[in-house]
């Protein structure tokens, strides 16, 4: 069993604040940006990828991290405390305190991608795919801090890897942000990147990031089992969070989008 007294605040420089959670999609987006890098050259010199270009990466990052910030909040403050935001509508803007859905940044990257390669006029399913590829790194790096920030906890354990969340309550709990960091980051990362480009998925334009959405939406409904829904929404239908159905969603959409471009 362990206590938990992680501090959110990295680094405490009095006028400022560093904060872990922060940090995380700081260093999410340079690793991943870093690694996407590395995918275009990999697929230019190996496999002729010619049409794929290093800068146009480059220039999409700012689009990708513009759509990941609004999507991933107004995401988090409709679908899941409109109510408190509607009465506190400065909070709105600090994000460093936590506060962004998944499936909202999904789909502000969706739409910040298509508005870049339609303004480049580039190829939209691979760029897709390489997101796809390096997403899991800023996964697992965001939901480690939100352990760190004691928030995302799971329900009552008592396997003797349960963690106590003083400012909760003296429950032992199941470390669901953990879970989820090895699952939807550690364990996607690997899938995704060994079908992409040891099983030459990556030749399948659109495959591997239908596959990432498929696949992350089953780990995120499985794991929210073990997580208790978030206190002021709670079960939306039965036993299921409002991530379990919006995953469910996503699977359909995953689905769908399949079969079109099959």
């Amino acid at each position: 069993m362990l206590i938990h007294n992680f501090d959110p605040v990295a680094i405490d420089l009095n006028f400022l604040q560093i904060r872990w959670y922060s940090l995380a999609y700081i260093f999410g987006i340079l690793i991943g940006w870093f690694y996407g890098r590395k995918i275009i050259s990999k697929l230019r010199i190996y496999n002729n990828f010619n049409y794929l270009k290093i800068d146009d990466f480059d220039d999409l990052i700012p689009y990708l991290i513009i759509g990941i910030i609004i999507g991933g909040r107004v995401g988090y403050v409709l679908l899941y405390n409109v109510e408190y935001y509607l009465n506190n509508l400065r909070e709105i803007f600090y994000i460093w305190e936590g506060g962004m859905s998944f499936h909202g940044a999904l789909v502000g990257i969706i739409i910040s991608t298509i508005l870049f390669c339609n303004k480049k006029k580039i190829r939209k399913l691979i760029y897709f795919d390489i997101i796809s590829c390096v997403t899991p790194i800023g996964l697992f790096l965001g939901r480690m801090s939100n352990f760190i920030n004691g928030e995302l906890y799971g329900k009552k354990t008592e396997l003797s890897w349960g963690v106590v969340f003083p400012k909760i309550d003296s429950l032992t709990r199941h470390p669901s942000q953990i879970y989820e960091a090895l699952m939807e980051g550690l364990v996607l990362f690997i899938i995704l990147n060994f079908l992409a480009f040891k099983k030459k998925l990556i030749f399948v334009p659109g495959a591997t990031s239908i596959l990432f959405v498929f696949l992350y939406s089953i780990f995120r409904i499985i794991i929210e089992f073990y997580r208790e829904p978030d206190y002021q929404l709670g079960y939306i239908f039965y036993s299921f969070s409002m991530g379990q159905i919006l995953s469910v969603f996503t699977i359909f959409f995953s689905i769908l989008i399949y079969l079109r471009i099959k």
